[in-house]
């Protein structure tokens, strides 16, 4: 019991972390155009981060990239140990790239971990080697998506506002861009929240609390949106520099392009019910409002150095959990 309980906690440890990693995300735009200041800002985005649950609950009717999520490892060999041992891998990750100003992706070292963890205790057949490939595609697909329909929302903009007097388009975009941060961020709380949920239903059918994730007890999915919010609430100053400014400079008419463009491919991703990184999908989302402007107002240097980051959290975050896997079954834990 005190092991599950750990595990509880550090998946809700995850999550609040998970919420002030990303936060630059949803704030980043509309702080860089400076429509909010960055406090106003993450009060915004951590309260549509909340509204999300009520959404994924009562309007959509399920938490499907959660049953995603607890289907990476096949059922018969999930144990607490190796929940352990992926949630541990996940945070210390997150804490690094975090310290480090890099925009990494939350959800590929979750999954990362938790399918590294079980490959060192079972070996290759305890995964779903489908699930991790289609979770894995999108670490190209959604900056990918973003980029495209940010390009195309953009070029629309720019032409159904091009007989706007310049200081008249700014005033309304402003304003728009309120919109679109909320948007996105009930996009973060809908994609982000729901893979802890994952998690902690795979500990509850480990220990044999519920069958399936659709069993899955009221209380969990109220921890997992509130602690998202709050983590956002904590913000991550040192990501909104990266993706505020450092990928390009963002407008206010940008900045809307860019999160609603981002929001609309988290909300494709729900409905594939695939768990994808808010980050990937914000940062080529950004990209494509720049390449719009010019090819040369995009820093590729520094989104090929993004890139890299995010080709290797997958395969990084796995080979910690195996080493921390290693480590407490050495010791004995859950043993």
């Amino acid at each position: 019991m005190i092991l599950f309980i750990t595990v509880i906690a550090l998946a809700v440890i995850f999550d609040f972390i998970n919420g002030f990693h990303d936060a630059a995300n949803s704030i980043s735009t509309i702080v860089s155009s400076r429509v909010l200041t960055p406090f106003q800002a993450v009060l915004w985005a951590a309260s549509f981060n909340f509204v999300a649950y009520f959404i994924a609950k009562h309007i959509i009717g399920e938490f499907g990239i959660a049953n995603t999520v607890s289907k990476v490892v096949i059922e018969d060999f999930i144990s607490l140990p190796i929940i352990l041992s992926g949630l541990i891998a996940a945070i210390s990750w997150n804490l690094l790239t975090w310290w480090l100003g890099i925009p990494s992706s939350s959800s590929h070292t979750l999954i990362g971990g938790f399918a590294g963890a079980a490959i060192c205790a079972n070996g290759f057949q305890s995964i779903h080697s489908s699930v991790i490939i289609k979770i894995a595609s999108f670490i190209v697909l959604a900056p990918l998506i973003g980029l495209i329909i940010s390009a195309l929302i953009t070029i629309g903009v720019l032409w159904a506002f091009k007989r706007v007097r310049p200081h008249k388009a700014e005033f309304v975009f402003r304003k728009l861009q309120l919109l679109s941060s909320g948007l996105f961020s009930i996009g973060h709380g809908l994609n982000d929240s729901q893979k802890v949920m994952g998690i902690i239903g795979t500990a509850m059918i480990a220990t044999g609390m519920i069958d399936s994730i659709d069993s899955i007890p009221e209380w969990v999915p109220l921890t997992c949106f509130a602690a998202i919010g709050l983590g956002t609430m904590m913000g991550g100053w040192r990501i909104v520099k990266t993706m505020g400014t450092k990928i390009t400079k963002v407008t206010s008419l940008e900045g809307v392009c860019a999160e609603t463009a981002g929001a609309l491919t988290l909300y494709l991703t729900e409905i594939l019910k695939i768990p994808v990184s808010t980050t990937h999908t914000i940062a080529g989302s950004i990209m494509g409002v720049g390449a719009v402007k010019r090819l040369t107002a995009v820093r590729w240097g520094v989104t090929i150095n993004l890139l890299w980051a995010w080709i290797l959290t997958i395969p990084i975050s796995a080979l910690l959990a195996a080493l921390i896997y290693l480590v407490v079954r050495g010791i004995g834990i859950g043993v």
